[in-house]
């Protein structure tokens, strides 16, 4: 069977942000599993407009065409105030029909919530997408760092439960599509 090809997002763009070294960590989660096939957006790699363009430019045709051909995402996104960043919205606004029959996972971090709020929010605009958006998430509390052997048992367990059902979902979703064609 062919691998699921799963995409995970980094949502967040600011200096500094925990992002990457979350996703990093998620990554190599999933790096270990031989169902997935992982690859890397990284939103900070992008060189979007400040306002949305009447045509698109080069790297919004870019991002667009990694979500089509991605088969699952896990969106890796930090709560700030209570919320998902705005690098992210505008990302996730740039593709429609490339969202649609599709999971979403998500990987959020944030302090004492774990980015909860984020995810929350996030599950209303994917659900508003047609995606699939999975039950279960990994939340990583900033105020006990970054993903290290304090917490990393519970971490991994998270881990493997968002990957069973991203690739679950995944490739039902996969077969689904080419059996017949997701309308909206």
């Amino acid at each position: 069977m062919t691998p699921l090809r799963l995409a995970v997002i980094i949502g967040s763009t600011r200096e500094g942000r925990m992002g990457d070294t979350v996703a990093r960590w998620f990554v190599d989660q999933a790096g270990r599993r031989d169902d997935i096939t992982v690859s890397v957006l990284d939103l900070a790699g992008y060189d979007f407009p400040a306002s949305y363009p009447a045509e698109p430019t080069s790297a919004i045709r870019s991002f667009v065409r990694e979500v089509g051909r991605a088969e699952a995402f896990a969106v890796v996104t930090p709560e700030y105030n209570h919320s998902f960043p705005a690098s992210l919205k505008q990302a996730i606004d740039y593709a429609y029909d490339e969202w649609q029959a599709k999971p979403v996972g998500f990987v959020s971090y944030g302090c004492r919530s774990t980015g909860l709020h984020a995810v929350d929010q996030l599950r209303t605009v994917f659900t508003a997408l047609h995606a699939t958006t999975m039950r279960d998430v990994v939340g990583v509390d900033l105020l006990c760092g970054e993903p290290s052997p304090l917490h990393a048992d519970q971490l991994c367990q998270d881990a493997r439960v968002l990957l069973d059902e991203l690739a679950w979902w995944g490739l039902a979703l996969r077969d689904g599509r080419a059996a017949r064609p997701y309308v909206s």
